[in-house]
């Protein structure tokens, strides 16, 4: 797997990275959020040898990172590195060379790319003519031209409509099944919640919270949500949480009491119309994570 451990580096005075590790396993999706400036990018800069660190370690199959190992990951910045003149498929073709491909096999990785990412109708354009979606599927390409064996992308959802989303979900989807790592940062939480199967949570530098969705809901505070329709007046006194007002139906929100006992005392009252516990969302989470 890739290994992040004890990352640290700073800028003359600011601390940018302190203590910063995860791990992605093979076929896992990672998603890695966190504020503006919180040290997303440096760590992926770290990662792929843009930068290097103050201390810690990145390692991939156990072995400690170099070039041998990054010539075989593909990388999406959040700046693009696109050529804007070059037309979009020799764009493809040209980085699939950079990495020591044949003419043949990046000519052929290339057309499949440009098929699987809907820019048939595009492939002859020059990169600066195209949307920003579409420029986002064509840098997907570069990074994927080789079949890399990690993938690190970098906001690369930012800005795009719902059809490009799901587009460049899609690849990165089929590339986990593949057994490919691939970690992304985005402040698109709704979209990491629902791509990812673990996240890291940073901010100022630190790591704050990292693991599957499901083990990060777990570590939260339970909330049982208790909704009753015209409810018998006082029914929830001496409860503790909170009780709001909707129509005519009452909501309790509580993280404490016996649920037993909440219960019986809501079915007395009224028609009870849901009575669970709550999942927090990942926002909800990264909220809680970063105060």
């Amino acid at each position: 797997m890739l290994e992040i451990k004890d990352l640290r580096k700073r800028f003359a005075e600011k601390v940018a990275l302190d203590g910063v590790g995860f791990a992605v396993r093979p076929g896992e999706m990672f998603g890695f959020v966190g504020a503006n400036g919180a040290g997303k990018t440096t760590t992926m800069r770290i990662i792929m040898g843009v930068l290097k660190s103050d201390g810690g370690s990145v390692t991939w199959q156990g072995r400690e990172v170099g070039y041998g190992e990054r010539k075989r990951f593909g990388y999406m910045p959040e700046e693009r590195g696109l050529y804007q003149k070059m037309r979009v498929a020799e764009q493809i073709e040209y980085f699939g060379r950079l990495h020591g491909m044949d003419q043949g096999a990046a000519g052929r990785a290339a057309a499949a790319l440009i098929e699987r990412l809907g820019l048939q109708e595009r492939r002859g354009d020059a990169v600066e003519t195209l949307s920003l979606g579409n420029q986002q599927r064509v840098q997907l390409a570069v990074a994927l031209v080789h079949d890399p064996e990690v993938l690190i992308l970098d906001e690369p959802f930012s800005g795009l409509d719902p059809i490009a989303v799901d587009a460049l979900a899609g690849a990165l989807q089929e590339r986990c099944r593949g057994g490919v790592p691939v970690i992304f940062s985005s402040h698109q939480l709704d979209l990491v919640e629902r791509l990812c199967d673990a996240v890291g949570i940073v901010s100022a530098g630190r790591m704050v919270a990292a693991g599957t969705v499901t083990e990060l809901r777990a570590a939260e505070s339970r909330t049982l949500k208790v909704v009753v329709r015209d409810p018998a007046p006082g029914w929830a006194e001496g409860l503790p949480g909170e009780l709001l007002l909707q129509g005519d139906r009452q909501v309790l929100l509580t993280t404490e009491g016996d649920d037993q006992e909440i219960l019986h005392r809501a079915v007395k009252a009224g028609r009870v119309e849901h009575f669970g516990v709550e999942q927090p969302s990942l926002t909800e989470i990264f909220k809680e994570a970063v105060a």
